[in-house]
């Protein structure tokens, strides 16, 4: 078998070879991979989408797991649907699916690439909604237990960008996620002012799924956020910074201008993308002209490989905007992508 580089399964494109690398395009395939590789004492590294992994030039010294699974398997359950979903399928044919079916409750989700299994994971969530409010269970490999567990909704910690499967990396394989969704032809409200702003509705009116889907995928191809070959733009993982949450000590310290989002337990949120555009990051910028890797030109918080870019030129990047915000304003950003054999 060829050698299995990294980059290319992963949206930044970045990252050597795998020591070895296995496809699981079943369940029970992927539950034979990472058992046989944690008993050979073997790393283990499951890439799905590969949208939010920024992985090093040298590669990974393990078994990398290709997550494959595919299938979809609604249950009718009244008023609304219960919907199991396996970990490998693309989480965008998803969401598409729920469109067309009249399934409410992820449609603002449009656009986002990688797979489903990752998105309990991140609590993967944008324009006004989050996976956290319709998934109904996760099932899932526990490593250390060695046997198929399931979560209820609730029981997974989830918060922003945040779960129990994120706290304790490396135990649970996500194996297929559960969503309950509304069955009707309207979106969930609105809670995105620019996403209203488009639609052309009030925040907290509804709209056809099909014009919440469009108008999110009109705003993402805006800010770069939906993968295309030919737009090196959308060669990244995303937002790489988190927004940060502040106290008020730290809140009040801000610019006059800085946006600030009281929350529920006290603390205020703030965007990242203000932080770093006005500590001087602006879209497009780099290190240096020629540079391999640059901020997006069309969104300040994706780094982006402009191409031939390798995990050293876009971890530069990332140190200085984020030593650069420190600097500016005392807030420390936090990366969102997963770094592998690699630090920041």
């Amino acid at each position: 078998m060829s050698e299995v580089l990294l980059r290319d399964l992963t949206t930044l494109r970045v990252g050597g070879p795998a020591r070895s690398y296995v496809r699981a395009t079943t369940e029970a395939e992927l539950i034979a991979a990472v058992t046989a590789a944690d008993d050979a004492g073997q790393p283990v590294l499951l890439v799905a989408g590969g949208s939010n992994l920024l992985v090093a030039d040298e590669g990974f010294a393990g078994t990398v797991i290709q997550v494959a699974t595919s299938g979809v398997d609604a249950v009718s359950s009244g008023p609304q649907i219960d919907v199991a979903v396996q970990a490998g399928v693309v989480w965008d044919d998803f969401v598409l699916r729920t469109v067309t079916e009249g399934w409410s409750g992820v449609e603002a989700l449009s656009g986002i690439p990688g797979a489903v299994g990752s998105t309990p994971i991140q609590n993967v969530g944008a324009y006004g909604q989050e996976v956290a409010s319709t998934i109904a269970e996760v099932k899932v490999w526990d490593r250390r237990l060695r046997g198929i567990r399931r979560f209820a909704g609730q029981e997974c910690s989830f918060g922003y960008r945040h779960s129990r499967f994120k706290a304790d990396p490396g135990r649970f394989v996500v194996l297929d996620v559960v969503f309950r969704l509304d069955i009707d032809t309207l979106g969930q409200p609105i809670r995105y002012a620019e996403l209203a702003r488009t639609l052309g509705v009030e925040a907290g009116e509804r709209a056809p799924l099909d014009a919440v889907r469009e108008a999110v995928l009109e705003l993402r191809s805006g800010k770069g956020m939906v993968l295309d070959e030919a737009d090196h733009d959308t060669w990244s993982a995303g937002s790489f910074f988190t927004n940060p949450f502040l106290d008020t000590e730290q809140a009040a310290a801000l610019p006059e201008a800085a946006p600030r989002y009281p929350q529920p337990d006290g603390t205020v949120k703030t965007s990242a993308a203000w932080l770093i555009e006005h500590a001087g990051f602006g879209k497009g910028y780099a290190l240096s002209p020629d540079a391999p890797a640059s901020l997006s030109t069309k969104h300040t918080l994706a780094l982006t490989n402009r191409g031939g870019a390798g995990a050293e030129d876009l971890l530069a990047l990332a140190r200085t905007v984020r030593d650069g915000v420190e600097r500016a304003f005392g807030v420390r950003l936090v990366n969102e992508p997963v770094l592998v054999g690699c630090t920041l």
